[in-house]
């Protein structure tokens, strides 16, 4: 697989950023420590490069009803200026990859305009795969991956040193933007679009700007937030963050291989949406059923009840019997405890619950609770 880079690599590598592959890109692991980062993000502000994100613009006058027929959920209810979390799916149900799209004022009359925004690993995939679902409609895929940054400033300080940055007239257009929505917004001397969203459980914003401009603007914030304790943070500490806020991570709680029920995202899926979509049949037939998917299996929190934690591809067991696995797992910075994600037989998955996980050789008390494992004072 061929290395890509950001636009901002150079900026991690003079912060002395331990690099890792993800989807291909090489991207800030840690900068000094993980745990300081993931700290700041709770309590004051990090900083995050997510340029490996994919961005793909849908335009024309069919976009809301080819959303509907692409997707698994309802876009074209998605009032301007707001943002949806939806799924695209194969025709067996299951997901291709978790994706948010945002509806963004109409270009012209009689013409809607979203961005669909999809994982590192599958912009690509994404794109190729909604370039063929638009055959018989009226519109435009543009897949602007290659030339677009995405930058993200994440905790309770983020939107007092977004402020710094954005002109005064304008400061209400941030202060008033509600979660899951974007707005342009002049920050830095640059009209961006600005959207209330994150992946840390932690109030925040996440900022599209061209390849060309990131650097400055990723120095701006870090000088803007220097008094808001703001520090640049790296994959290390998005991943412990997102799986305390109970975030499902594709490759990890989601793949081909998974379904919307089994993972928990029933509610994404408009099934009741007119027209058809790609997978509806065979979501339709597995919610029919009643069983999370068709291994009978469902995504749970687990509280380690011990001080050790579990990872990823860890059996998890009811009485030495194998009942599931663990997709992603690791002591909790913020609670203090282990926590995991993993998908386990529907009879073992009620809450309170108590299973055993196989940590090398040694099995370890867990406790199947409720997600998300944090959930921030709002």
């Amino acid at each position: 697989m061929s290395e890509n880079y950001t636009a901002l690599y150079e900026q991690h590598k003079k912060a002395g950023a331990s690099f890792t592959d993800f989807g291909g890109w090489q991207m800030p692991l840690k900068y000094e420590s993980e745990l300081a980062e993931h700290h700041a993000v709770r309590k004051s502000a990090g900083l995050f490069d997510l340029s490996h994100m994919g961005e793909v613009w849908v335009t024309g006058p069919d976009a809301g009803a080819f959303l509907d027929y692409a997707l698994a959920g309802k876009l074209s209810a998605i009032a301007v200026g707001k943002a949806k979390y939806s799924l695209i799916c194969d025709t067996d149900g299951g997901i291709i990859d978790d994706l948010i799209s945002y509806r963004r004022p109409s270009p012209a009359e009689g013409v809607d305009k979203y961005l669909v925004v999809p994982n590192a690993g599958n912009a690509k995939v994404v794109a190729a795969a909604l370039a063929e679902r638009a055959a018989r409609f009226d519109v435009v895929v543009e897949d602007a991956s290659a030339e677009t940054s995405l930058i993200a400033v994440q905790g309770p300080n983020a939107e007092a040193i977004l402020l710094r940055l954005v002109p005064a007239e304008q400061h209400a257009l941030v202060t008033e933007l509600k979660y899951y929505a974007a707005v342009e917004v002049e920050i830095n001397g640059l009209d961006l679009l600005l959207a209330r969203t994150g992946y840390t459980g932690e109030d925040g914003f996440e900022i599209y700007i061209p390849n060309v401009d990131a650097a400055g603007l990723w120095e701006a914030l870090l000088e803007a937030g220097e008094s808001h304790g703001l520090i640049p943070a790296g994959l290390a500490a998005r991943d412990s963050l997102r799986l305390e806020a109970g975030m499902p991570l594709y490759g990890n709680e989601l793949s081909r291989y998974v379904n919307a029920y089994a993972a928990g995202l029933g509610p994404v899926v408009a099934l009741s949406k007119e027209g058809d979509f790609v997978g509806k049949e065979a979501l339709a037939a597995i919610k029919s059923a009643g069983v999370g998917s068709t291994r009978g299996q469902k995504l749970v929190g687990l509280k380690g009840t011990g001080r050790r934690a579990a990872r990823g591809h860890y059996p998890v067991l009811s009485d030495g019997t194998l009942i599931g696995e663990v997709t992603s797992g690791q002591p909790s910075p913020t609670l203090g405890y282990p926590v995991a994600m993993a998908y386990v037989d529907v009879e073992h998955a009620e809450v309170g619950t108590v299973v055993d996980v196989d940590l090398r050789g040694k099995a370890e008390s867990f406790e199947v609770v409720a997600l998300p494992f944090y959930k921030r004072q709002k």
